[in-house]
């Protein structure tokens, strides 16, 4: 004990505190405050963006941002997806007609799809395309039928099912009826109907989930043609719709075909037979 402290305590700083004041207290900043709280907390730790984490109110934000981002960049996907479908859409309209409104044209081309499980009838879609057909030449609105399918399709083949459907059980005129055999998909069919058999205008038919692609294609391709929509009396709601997705994401090849011009898988020589038809 010094005999200037006769209360025997140690002396006081400049501040006017003593040492044993600043044990485990922080620094003193220019205000005078320590850096931490009375209780020796540190500062609330930071987020991953480098923002300080105030529990559940924070990370509900992040979320939400993060939902948002997504959402945008969904909705830019759909529609960068979406163009071609647009396309084939828009370019049809003005030419999609029902039975009983469709123009007359010289040529009605059919597209091939499965046949039936015998493999040789056609199956319910197939069928209403060639009714459909069939009665527009029967009306006076066709006079030549252009069947065209894939000849050894995995179902069977297409133009041969549909040749004898329509001279057999529809009651055409097998003098009118051509077959192609290698219209593999619908842009082949119409690069074929206008390379190989010298077709410039035509209708053509087929379901209401398929007819604005296969217009557009047509069209691009330099034929004149409208669009028939066929009947389909097997063809449920599920069907129709399961077919019409399938062609949303088909009218991305088509938009591809189209721009890169592709040639059809098979080329064949020039065929008169449709020439020949409409002569006889």
């Amino acid at each position: 004990m010094s005999a200037g402290d006769p209360a025997g305590r140690r002396p006081a700083d400049a501040a006017g505190q003593r040492p044993s004041d600043a044990v485990g207290q922080g620094p003193v900043d220019a205000a005078g405050q320590r850096s931490s709280d009375a209780a020796g907390q540190q500062p609330p730790p930071a987020d991953d963006d480098g923002r300080p984490a105030t529990g559940a109110a924070d990370r509900a934000s992040r979320w939400r941002r993060r939902l948002i981002r997504a959402a945008i960049l969904g909705l830019a996907a759909l529609l960068l997806a979406s163009i071609p479908w647009l396309w084939t859409t828009t370019a049809a309209r003005g030419h999609l007609y029902d039975e009983a409104d469709a123009p007359a044209a010289d040529v009605v081309i059919v597209l091939g799809t499965a046949v039936a499980a015998d493999r040789r009838q056609p199956g319910d879609r197939l069928a209403g395309r060639l009714e459909t057909a069939a009665a527009l030449v029967k009306s006076g609105r066709a006079r030549v039928v252009l069947v065209s399918g894939d000849g050894g399709g995995t179902s069977g083949d297409e133009p041969a099912a549909m040749t004898a459907h329509l001279t057999e059980r529809l009651g055409v005129d097998p003098r009118r009826v051509v077959a192609d055999p290698f219209g593999l998909d619908t842009y082949d069919t119409c690069a074929r109907a206008r390379d190989v058999y010298g077709v410039e205008r035509a209708l053509i038919v087929t379901q209401s989930y398929h007819l604005s692609r296969a217009v557009t294609l047509c069209r691009h391709l330099g034929l004149d043609v409208d669009g028939v929509t066929a009947r389909c009396a097997g063809c449920g709601p599920v069907l129709l719709v399961g077919k019409a997705v399938r062609d949303y994401f088909a009218s991305g090849k088509a938009a591809w075909d189209a721009v890169r011009g592709r040639p059809p898988a098979v080329r064949s020589p020039a065929d008169p037979a449709v020439q020949d038809a409409l002569r006889g």
